[in-house]
């Protein structure tokens, strides 16, 4: 049975997960080797935490809880938990070493669960001490509201893992959905032509982005694919796009958008970094 969380990685993801695993009473360590991370995820989610409280949808006493129930650490030897979930960098082989360093310093019934959105679990799992206890759990942007995590299994990955992601998954109040290992796993591939078509409207300026968000979320989109972009990171979203077009063959439907390089190219991520498609204070 999973008591206890390690998350991976304090950025927005990070620090959401980890938000939602304290919140349902798991003991959560959140770990970034960048102190200054770290000291950022603290404030945000202080901050995040006071205002679900300040609109009644969080009480004091549960708020403290949570608090209590994350340690913050840059330390690697500190990350010894039931189940590792990593919500680093999009980088094949950071995540291999990352996850290979923890096999060293956990127990041998350790979970290594990776959030990826399109890197191949299978490919990191055939890297990594004891693949079969290796398996992907992909949140969405944010975590503590969107329900759904997919599970994602490779064919190494044995069945007790599964069982006990997917009990994870429903003891946080989460929808999981099983899907085997393949480019974009459901959501991403399928969530590629509303990024891509839309920024290739941008790009041929057939219309504003003002007006194409507002005209998909007239439609019951909550969020237009602009400032959704815009809060995933359009650094992270670039890289998808990049990850599902290679694996699925550079098919031209899937071309990464020339927009979208440039505004990672020129810092411009998102809400992270204050400005991306949108200004934000």
């Amino acid at each position: 049975m999973i008591q206890s969380v390690c998350v991976c990685g304090a950025g927005t993801m990070g620090r959401g997960i980890a938000q939602v695993a304290a919140r349902y009473g798991f003991h959560t360590i959140l770990f970034d080797v960048n102190k200054d991370t770290l000291s950022q995820a603290n404030e945000a989610l202080q901050k995040d935490l006071q205002m679900l409280v300040d609109k009644n949808k969080l009480t004091a006493a549960q708020q403290k809880s949570i608090l209590d129930h994350i340690r913050f650490t840059n330390e690697i030897n500190d990350c010894i938990a039931d189940i590792v979930i990593e919500a680093i960098v999009e980088k094949l082989p950071v995540k291999v070493a990352l996850f290979n360093q923890l096999a060293e310093v956990n127990h041998s019934e350790t979970i290594f669960a990776t959030n990826t959105s399109s890197l191949s679990v299978t490919e990191i799992a055939a890297q990594v001490i004891h693949p079969e206890r290796v398996a992907g759990m992909h949140f969405f942007n944010p975590a503590p509201l969107m329900k759904l995590v997919e599970v994602v299994a490779t064919p190494q990955t044995n069945a007790q893992t599964i069982d006990a992601v997917v009990q994870l998954t429903k003891q946080l109040e989460k929808t999981p959905v099983l899907c085997n290992d393949a480019p974009g796993f459901i959501v991403n591939h399928v969530a590629r032509p509303y990024y891509l078509e839309a920024l290739y409207l941008a790009e041929q300026q057939l219309s504003s982005i003002e007006t194409i968000d507002t005209l998909l979320e007239a439609t019951g989109f909550k969020m237009g694919p602009f400032k959704l972009m815009d809060l995933i990171g359009n650094d992270i979203n670039y890289a998808v796009s990049c990850s599902v077009y290679d694996q699925l063959g550079q098919p031209l439907r899937l071309r990464p958008s020339p927009l979208q390089q440039e505004k990672v190219n020129t810092g411009a991520l998102g809400r992270k970094t204050k400005k991306g498609y949108y200004q934000y204070s």
